[in-house]
């Protein structure tokens, strides 16, 4: 089974409001912390092109930050790819 991959930093606030919507529609995912882990940061950048934090993946789907995150979530497109990867939500 796909999982939601969550990359986060402990002083962030943006990382705080991807994972409440997440926990609001009872998706299970993984906290991946940076916080001093500047070689799995570069890697991130690396896969990502991407330097802000929260990177939020859907199984292997790139979803990008809190604010794509919730953009998804209020066109209905994120219940879409969480049914798509199997991931289940209520």
């Amino acid at each position: 089974m796909s999982t939601v991959t969550v990359y986060v930093t402990s002083i962030c606030g943006y990382c705080v409001r991807a994972k409440r919507l997440l926990s609001s529609k009872d998706v299970s995912f993984e906290e991946v912390s940076l916080d001093g882990d500047w070689e799995a940061r570069q890697a991130l950048v690396q896969r990502t092109g991407q330097r802000t934090i929260p990177q939020i993946f859907v199984g292997e789907t790139y979803v990008g930050g809190s604010d794509e995150l919730h953009a998804l979530n209020r066109s209905g497109e994120l219940d879409a790819l969480l049914d798509r990867e199997g991931i289940p939500h209520g």
